[in-house]
């Protein structure tokens, strides 16, 4: 296998990771103003200080697979993060001052004890988390689906082009599968009325994003792609239906695994209708960037290759590590009063 093929699935390997670990936490805050909702003022401000306390000590760490992945995109294949990142500037625009104003919201909501100060930065966290959860999923569709790039590897469209029906429907799914896999989480992380909420939620939003999912993978014409995208379409739907079943019988760390697994196989299968194009042209086909023409030179990624294998164990060990420490439910029962000034 080339070196430029590993990468290729090294890179969709690191976006696995960000969607699995980052959708949990966009879904937990675009959740926040619904499943926070309490009895009073006192029970509402508790709720949402146990969400945000569920994603608080891992939501940071689940942040840097995006970061490694365009790193790792922009040293193996140059040319298509030029392409890539020139076309999609403005949507990657919206998400990175989204998970500013987002990653905002979560310090700055509790350093004062003022309801106003509070709603404000609510507010971002909802904002911050469902712009990118829409937008990214919005991107991918447009990859697949082929963009109109000319022999010059520039994108000749506009933003409308990027935001046509199919490449929203897929926007959409994406938020689906982040609503539920958050809800799911939340159930698995807390008990009490929370808990019972969020099991509730998670089953209505599965069911809705099942419905879009048939849809858009009717649009995108799965059925006609390879033998390894069917398969990874078939698990992606079982798991979702799986995940659904087991939150009905209040087995929410099954459940949890369910929309793991899902949004796994979900990404997987988009790698594999990509391949073994990275950046497809809608207009000429010859004009296509492949892992081929888009790759860095041997030597590049053969030093990559090697510091991939060195430090990916110990990032991930950590990682797993703190997941491990963290792991203890949580309820309105261990949240403290607000601090008086």
């Amino acid at each position: 296998m080339e070196l430029s093929t590993v990468w290729f699935i090294i890179i969709g390997i690191l976006w696995t990771g960000y969607f699995v670990l980052e959708g949990f936490d966009f879904g937990v805050g675009m959740l926040l103003p619904v499943l926070g909702r309490g009895t009073d003022a006192a029970d509402t401000e508790a709720r949402k200080r146990v969400m945000v306390n569920t994603i608080g000590p891992v939501w940071d760490g689940n942040e840097v697979w995006v970061l490694t992945a365009g790193g790792a995109t922009f040293a193996a294949f140059p040319h298509w993060y030029a392409t890539m990142f020139s076309t999609f500037y403005l949507p990657l625009l919206l998400i990175l001052v989204a998970l500013i104003i987002r990653n905002l919201g979560f310090d700055y909501r509790g350093k004062r004890d003022d309801p106003q100060w509070r709603a404000r930065w609510d507010q971002a966290i909802v904002i911050g988390s469902f712009v990118p959860a829409l937008l990214w999923g919005v991107a991918l569709t447009n990859l697949v689906r082929g963009l109109p790039i000319d022999a010059d590897k520039e994108f000749t469209g506009n933003l409308f082009t990027l935001l046509n029906p199919v490449s929203l429907l897929g926007g959409f799914v994406t938020l689906g599968l982040f609503l539920t896999h958050g809800a799911l989480f939340v159930a698995l992380k807390t008990t009490g009325p929370i808990r019972a909420d969020a099991r509730a939620l998670a089953t209505r939003t599965g069911v809705v994003t099942a419905v879009l999912a048939v849809v858009l993978l009717g649009v995108l014409g799965v059925a006609s792609g390879t033998v390894a995208s069917w398969l990874t379409t078939v698990v992606a739907a079982g798991a979702l239906v799986g995940a659904l079943i087991a939150n009905l019988r209040g087995r929410e760390g099954w459940a949890f695994i369910g929309t793991f697994v899902t949004i796994a196989m979900a990404v997987a299968t988009y790698f594999l209708l990509l391949f073994p194009d990275v950046m497809p042209s809608s207009t000429n086909a010859a004009w296509s960037l492949t892992t081929a023409n888009a790759s860095s030179t041997s030597y590049t990624l053969t030093i990559m290759t090697w510091v991939a294998v060195v430090f990916t164990p110990v990032v991930l060990l950590y990682q797993s590590w703190t997941y491990w420490i963290f792991r203890k439910r949580i309820g309105t029962q261990h949240i403290p009063a607000p601090a008086m000034h």
